[in-house]
């Protein structure tokens, strides 16, 4: 006789989506710290970005491997996603740390992507998937503020202002390409 298989749903709201949650309660953890300045508060930041930023994988593999894909983790992970880079750019161009001109490219970016979406959903059309470029935009953002969060040597800065570039670049890519492209509209 086979034992069924029990989910666990804390809360009813899934794990994928309360690793979101704590995701988004990082953040102001995160700017804290930063504004504290201390070589140990910023290590300490850049360390609990680096978790939060591995937890966005966690989150997808969980609801993918465990069939607990909702509506609510449909909006909820790329919130966070977006605040968990946005918050701490933010954070740290007011510092004059990171490029203001980086910040208001992905803050954009992330609006006006999170609009398109809004209204290709309020239409009825099918949802708007990440692509492999916007994927990789991620990544890059997060490389990007998370290596400004550290207390890297100056010898780095070219190496970070390089990831910021490149960041930015993708960042823009990306925007554009779900403007243009018309696979997010498949069904329409």
């Amino acid at each position: 006789m086979s034992v069924p298989r029990v989910r666990h749903d804390p809360f009813g709201f899934g794990w994928p989506n309360v690793v979101s949650v704590v995701r988004i309660a990082l953040i102001p953890v995160i700017a804290w710290l930063i504004v504290r300045d201390t070589p140990q508060a910023r290590w300490a930041a850049a360390v609990i970005f680096t978790v939060g930023a591995a937890s966005d994988f966690l989150d997808g593999y969980l609801a993918r491997r465990h069939a607990m894909t909702t509506a609510t983790g449909a909006w909820l992970d790329p919130l966070s996603d977006k605040l968990f880079v946005a918050v701490p750019a933010i954070v740290l161009s007011v510092r004059g740390e990171f490029p203001w001109w980086a910040t208001v490219v992905i803050v954009t970016r992330e609006l006006a992507v999170t609009w398109l979406r809004w209204r290709l959903e309020r239409g009825g059309r099918v949802s708007m998937p990440a692509s492999k470029v916007a994927k990789t935009k991620t990544v890059m953002q997060l490389f990007a503020v998370g290596m400004t969060i550290a207390p890297l040597p100056d010898g780095w800065d070219p190496v970070v202002l390089g990831v910021t570039i490149l960041a930015v670049a993708l960042t823009l890519y990306s925007g554009i390409e779900y403007f243009v492209t018309t696979r997010h509209r498949v069904g329409t």
